[in-house]
C-alpha cells in the first residue's frame, strides 16, 4: 500500500469511526432522557444527581471532542494539539468522577462508616496524582507526542498524533489503578459476602439493591481494566482498523455505561412498591404496609 492509499484508509476509518461514535453517544443520551428528566430534574437535588450529571454531560462533551478531532472536520494543527491534549486531561477527569461515585456506593454499602470513607479516600488521592502525574508526561511535553498534518490533496487533509514514547509508561501507572479498583471490588463482594450470610440466616431474601451495586462494582471493573488496557496499547504500534476500533470502544463504553449505573439504580427503585425519599447518597426509605415491613426493612439502600 502506497503512503496516499495508507493515508486515505487511516482518514476513511477515522472518519467513520467518529460517526459511530456521535451515533452511539447521541442513541444512548435519547434514549435516556426521558429517565433523566424523571429521575434527575423532576426530584429534588443530591450529590449523586450531580454526580450522574457531571459524568453525563462531560462525558458527552468528551466523547463528541475526541470524534471531531482528526479528520471529521478540518483542525488546524496548533488547534488540533489543544483539542487532543483537552480530552486526555478529560479521560482521567471522568475517571476519577467514575471512581468517586465508587467509593460513595461503598460508604453507604458500609452503613456511611467514617474510617471506610476516610481509608478509599486517603488511598484514592494518590490514585489522582497518578493521573495527574500521567498526563502532564505524556502529554504535556512535544518530545512524547506532536501533531502531524497529513496533506492528501489541497482539498483533503487531516491531523494525526504521533507518539515519541512506547506504552510502558502509560502501562506503569495503569497498575496502581486497577490494583485500587480491585481493592474497591472486594471490599464491594466483601459486603455482599455479609449480607448474604446473615440474610440467609434469618431466611430473608437479599437486599436487591446490595446486589446491584456490588454488580456495578464488578461491571465497572471490567470497563476499567479494558478501557486501560485499550488506552495503553495504542501507544504500540497497531495496524489501523484494531487503532480505530480500541478508538470506539474508549471514546463510547464509559460515557454511556457509567450514567446508565448511577440512573438504573433509580429507574428500579421507582419500580418498587415502597414509598421512599431520596438522602444524600440516594437511599431511600420504605414505608411499607404492616404485613409487607419485614420484606422490605432492608430493601432499599
Amino acid at each position: 500500500m502506497s503512503g496516499l492509499e495508507e493515508s486515505l484508509y487511516a482518514l476513511n476509518w477515522n472518519n467513520n469511526i467518529s460517526v459511530a461514535i456521535i451515533t452511539l453517544v447521541s442513541y444512548d443520551y435519547m434514549l435516556q432522557f426521558e429517565k433523566e428528566v424523571t429521575f434527575v430534574w423532576q426530584r429534588q437535588r443530591s450529590i449523586m444527581t450531580y454526580m450522574y450529571l457531571a459524568v453525563r454531560y462531560f462525558g458527552i462533551s468528551i466523547a463528541m471532542t475526541c470524534a471531531c478531532w482528526g479528520g471529521l472536520f478540518y483542525i488546524p494543527e496548533t488547534v488540533s494539539y489543544a483539542m487532543f491534549l483537552y480530552f486526555e486531561w478529560s479521560f482521567s477527569v471522568y475517571f476519577c468522577l467514575a471512581e468517586l461515585i465508587l467509593i460513595l456506593r461503598l460508604y453507604a454499602l458500609y452503613n456511611r462508616s467514617k474510617p471506610i470513607l476516610y481509608v478509599l479516600l486517603g488511598l484514592f488521592l494518590p490514585v489522582v496524582a497518578l493521573y495527574i502525574a500521567l498526563d502532564v508526561f505524556l502529554w504535556g511535553r512535544p518530545s512524547s507526542i506532536s501533531m502531524h498534518e497529513i496533506i492528501i490533496t489541497p482539498n483533503i487533509k487531516y491531523c494525526t498524533g504521533i507518539f515519541h514514547i512506547g506504552p510502558m509508561p502509560a502501562i506503569y501507572v495503569s497498575i496502581p489503578i486497577i490494583c485500587y479498583d480491585i481493592f474497591l471490588l472486594v471490599l464491594a463482594v466483601a459486603v455482599l459476602g455479609k449480607h448474604l450470610k446473615e440474610r440467609n440466616e434469618l431466611r430473608m431474601k437479599p437486599n436487591a439493591y446490595v446486589v446491584m451495586i456490588v454488580r456495578y462494582h464488578v461491571i465497572y471493573f471490567v470497563l476499567n481494566l479494558a478501557t486501560q488496557i485499550f488506552m495503553a496499547i495504542l501507544w504500540a504500534n497497531l495496524p489501523t482498523a484494531m487503532m480505530y476500533l480500541a478508538q470506539l470502544f474508549i471514546g463510547t463504553a464509559p460515557f454511556i455505561i457509567v450514567p446508565r449505573l448511577i440512573i438504573s439504580i433509580w429507574e428500579t427503585h421507582a419500580n418498587e412498591n415502597c414509598v421512599h425519599v431520596s438522602t444524600t447518597f440516594e437511599d431511600c426509605i420504605c414505608w411499607a404496609p404492616p404485613q409487607a415491613s419485614e420484606q422490605h426493612d432492608m430493601d432499599c439502600l
